[in-house]
């Protein structure tokens, strides 16, 4: 079975060469996304990492409703924040109301050092297509 790669009219527009999605075998591998606005990409990244976060959810929720899938799917998750220390522990607030609390995926975070376009958080994840 041959991959297919993704690329939504109703997720955020790419910040670089790449696809939104690619689907290979039952497993979907979402792009990481920023806070960026899938509407007006001319629009600031929002302050803060509580807005940043859930514009970031909202955008692999895009993300996943275009591959037919929900967050119920995912099964892996990697999250890049900018200043670890600072913004763990309200990220991770955030971050857990969109898993039921019995089927939570997976997850790697890390700090770095810089995001594209000035975000201070990025989230890619694994989804499993049944």
């Amino acid at each position: 079975m041959d991959p297919i790669f993704h690329l939504l009219p109703d997720a955020p527009k790419p910040v670089a060469p790449y696809s939104h999605a690619v689907e290979a075998g039952p497993f979907v591998f979402v792009t990481g996304q920023l806070a960026t606005d899938p509407d007006d990409d001319d629009l600031p990244i929002p302050p803060g990492i509580e807005a940043q976060t859930r514009k970031v959810m909202d955008n692999l929720a895009r993300v996943l409703k275009g591959c037919g899938l929900t967050f119920a799917n995912v099964v892996f998750v990697r999250i890049y924040l900018t200043d670890f220390k600072r913004d763990y522990a309200a990220m991770n607030a955030i971050f857990s109301t969109y898993f039921d609390e019995d089927r939570r995926p997976g997850r790697t975070t890390v700090g770095v050092t810089d995001l594209a376009r000035g975000g201070i958080i990025e989230i890619d994840l694994i989804a499993f297509k049944a």
